[in-house]
């Protein structure tokens, strides 16, 4: 596949580029991008136009929609990747042996990534960023839904960072027969991440022929413990659950310890129903309120990605722990606490990628976390767990400095 050699190609130029010339890159794709804003807008509006002709869900539409607001903080992401300190080339650890030998170790980019995403066209300007940063040739194949933007974004692209790495350090892949060639060429691709569904991650992980890290379901609970302080855990909830439903890092699951105060419950059940959450309860939590929906088992593995959540009493932090380590993702958990004990409980008995501590599932994700931008969320664990970003594209070499050394 010519897209797949040209990348591996690219390498070599992109390990001998400066700081400076990576730099000057991001900038003139974040001036791009905001030039070329009243564009990208249009050809995702075409994209909208036909999401809604399929009648995609709430949640797809959500993720695929852009705005001048999303447009300008692509923008402000790549320049702040931009200004983060260098990656390439960073020196990780040194050590001087008895006999004078310096043993050091090196960051230096994977080579070629190959990403399978779905549904977010601004995932295009997130992997190009970071791959620049981390000096990575990226091979980006975006879903069909959202064809026109993905197409646009990487024109975008293109065109911004010509004068500063080689063209086909990111290059955008559009069909599916590609896919299934793309996972066949471990010669030539280092690293394939997908990110998107069950069904696709599944696929990638039987067909790829090259390591594989996943960027898989986020079935994300939020546990309140009895003594959790009752204004923060409605505030935390809501947040977790509403400020955007279809993304990976909201609320699926609430757990709530059954001594946690029932007005306190009542209240944050109410104003969940108020911002049109639909709620499985378990038979417990029904009665105390009108229009709970009766929690079936299969909820407590579903990941709704929709203004819908399951709600489960438990009779202790024990229990808690219990139902996330069997319905859990590895992806992210939150505990609200004022207890020690319950905290650090959670530390050392949850595997998740994030564990929040009395604060929103939300933090999970690239810009919250100081990454700039995130290639996704990782729930494999080799070589990257948690958001990825432009140091999770890289790896490290050892470099021996002598003076004449020979091993004897």
């Amino acid at each position: 596949m010519k897209q797949a050699q040209d990348a591996r190609n690219s390498t070599t130029l992109l390990l001998g580029l400066t700081e400076q010339q990576r730099q000057a890159a991001l900038l003139a794709l974040a001036d791009g991008l905001e030039s070329n804003s009243s564009k990208i807008i249009a050809e995702n509006a075409k994209d909208l136009a036909e999401a809604k002709h399929l009648q995609l869900s709430s949640a797809m539409v959500d993720r695929l929609t852009l705005t001048e607001k999303s447009v300008r903080a692509m923008a402000q992401s790549c320049r702040e990747i931009a200004a983060f300190p260098q990656v390439v080339g960073q020196i990780v650890s040194e050590q001087k042996r008895s006999d004078g030998l310096i043993i050091q170790k090196q960051r230096i980019p994977i080579g070629v990534i190959a990403m399978i995403f779905e549904s977010r066209p601004n995932v295009v300007i997130d992997g190009a960023a970071l791959a620049i940063k981390s000096g990575t040739a990226i091979l980006l194949k975006g879903g069909k839904e959202a064809l026109h933007s993905n197409r646009v974004l990487a024109e975008v692209v293109q065109q911004s960072v010509a004068d500063h790495v080689p063209a086909a350090s990111v290059q955008l892949v559009e069909t599916r027969e590609d896919v299934q060639a793309l996972l066949k060429l471990n010669h030539l691709i280092d690293l394939m991440v997908p990110r998107g569904g069950e069904k696709l991650i599944r696929f990638v992980k039987e067909h790829a022929t090259m390591p594989v890290v996943a960027h898989d379901r986020g079935l994300c609970h939020v546990y309140l413990h009895a003594d959790a302080d009752a204004e923060q855990a409605l505030n935390i909830v809501l947040n977790a659950k509403t400020q955007r439903p279809g993304v990976c890092n909201a609320m699926e699951t609430l757990l709530v310890h059954q001594d946690f105060p029932k007005a306190d419950l009542v209240k944050i059940i109410n104003e969940l129903h108020q911002r049109s959450v639909e709620i499985h309860a378990c038979s417990k939590t029904q009665p105390l309120v009108p229009g709970l929906m009766k929690a079936q088992e299969s909820d407590f593995d579903t990941e709704w990605l929709d203004s819908k959540m399951s709600l489960k009493q438990v009779a202790n932090e024990h229990e808690a722990v219990k139902h996330i380590q069997q319905h859990g993702t590895h992806h992210t958990e939150a505990v609200l606490t004022k207890t020690n004990s319950v905290v650090e409980l959670f530390l050392n008995a949850i595997d998740a990628s994030c564990l929040a501590i009395n604060a929103s599932t939300r933090f999970n994700d690239g810009g919250e976390l100081g990454l700039g931008a995130e290639l996704g969320i990782s729930t494999s664990k080799l070589h990257a767990y948690g958001a990825m970003g432009a140091q999770e594209m890289t790896t490290t070499r050892f470099i021996v400095r002598g003076t004449g050394h020979i091993r004897k």
